[in-house]
Formats: structure tokens, C-alpha cells, sequence
């Protein structure tokens, strides 16, 4: 990715968007059975409803909407979900031109051409880290469980029609009612798609 103020080079749906921008991080989560961390009085951040994986083998880098969509699918039927259920959608979006637009083409697939589910980036703060992608970016989110707030997908100067997504948070946070499911979209090169689920915990 190119851009003359480099905090802005990775600007996922903007219409001027060229190119990832590679980062470093990592995060690590405790995954544990509900009765133990029960038990022992751990803080609970979220429970995994759902989740799916699936390959679609049609090209080396650019994603298959098709298998997204069905991906996402999987992964609410899994969670025992409809789309309306979800509250905010965490997007893999890279800044890629094409791959921007084809994970957008699956979301309107699964949640109609004007959903009231918020959709945001990450990657637009930090770029993309890769491997660790998805797991930051989940962190990134986890906290819209406690305070309701939605961070921005941020340098979104001019948005790509091919993008528009009507709970698009564009540049500045918004505040929700209540963030009761987020649904976390990550997939890699190779035709890999993986879709998490995650539901607010209440004692």
C-alpha cells in the first residue's frame, strides 16, 4: 500500500484503497469449559456460540464471495443464529481493491442490502498482522461487549460504492444499546475462510 501520510495507508473500502499494510502483533486467549471458569471465579469476557471453517480452492490470493457467504452462514447455523441476531460484524477487509469488495458482496448476501448490524475494520488501525489478524482483531472488539461503543474503521476518506454497507461505522465510534453477539470474519490466502461467533457472557 502506498499513501503519502503512512498512518493512512491502510484504509480498508476506501475507494482509493491499493494494497495491504503488513504488520507484527500477536494476542492470546484462554479458552476454557464454562463450569471451570465458573468454578474458579474467572472474568468471563465472551462465550464462543459458533464457528465455521471452510476452503474455496478458486484462487491462490482473491476470495471466493460464494464460499464466504456460505462460510458465514455455517457459522450461524452452528450458533444456532439468524443474521439478525448479530449486533456487529468485525470484517476481515484488507485494503485490497478486489477483496474489500468481495467479502462485502458476502455480507450483503447474508444480511440483506440495508442490515441493522454495525460492520468495522481493525486492520485500518493496525494493518494486517497476518496470522495473528483475526485474534487482534477480536480484541480489538471484545471491549464493545462491556461499553457498547463500536470503534470507527478509520481513513475512510472516500467510500468505494462497491463497499457500502449501511451499519458501516465510518471514522468515528458509534455508541450501541447493547452488543450481545460479534461476528469475526478472517480469510487468508489459499481459499481459507474462517468465521468466529461470540456471544456477551451474563452471570
Amino acid at each position: 500500500a502506498q499513501h503519502e501520510d503512512p498512518a493512512k495507508a491502510s484504509r480498508p473500502f476506501d475507494l482509493n484503497r491499493n494494497g495491504i499494510v503488513v504488520s507484527e502483533g500477536g494476542c492470546i486467549y484462554t479458552l476454557e469449559r464454562l463450569p471451570d471458569a465458573k468454578k474458579r471465579g474467572a472474568r468471563i469476557l465472551a462465550e464462543i456460540a459458533g464457528y465455521r471453517i471452510n476452503s474455496d480452492g478458486t484462487d491462490y490470493v482473491l476470495p471466493n464471495p460464494e464460499r464466504q457467504e456460505e462460510c458465514i452462514r455455517q457459522a450461524l447455523r452452528c450458533a444456532r443464529m439468524e443474521p439478525d441476531d448479530v449486533n456487529l460484524v468485525s470484517t476481515h477487509a484488507t485494503s485490497t481493491p478486489q477483496g474489500d469488495e468481495q467479502e462485502c458482496t458476502a455480507l450483503r448476501g447474508v444480511f440483506g442490502e440495508n442490515p441493522s448490524t454495525f460492520v468495522n475494520n481493525t486492520k485500518s488501525f493496525i494493518g494486517h498482522a497476518m496470522g495473528a489478524a483475526g485474534a487482534l482483531e477480536l480484541a480489538g472488539n471484545l471491549p464493545s461487549f462491556e461499553d457498547g461503543m463500536i470503534h470507527a474503521t478509520i481513513n475512510l476518506e472516500e467510500l468505494d460504492p462497491n463497499c457500502e454497507l449501511s451499519g458501516l461505522v465510518c471514522n468515528e465510534a458509534r455508541e450501541a444499546e447493547d452488543i450481545e453477539v460479534i461476528l469475526n470474519n478472517s480469510f487468508g490466502m489459499l481459499g481459507i475462510n474462517s468465521v468466529l461467533i461470540l456471544k456477551k457472557f451474563h452471570n
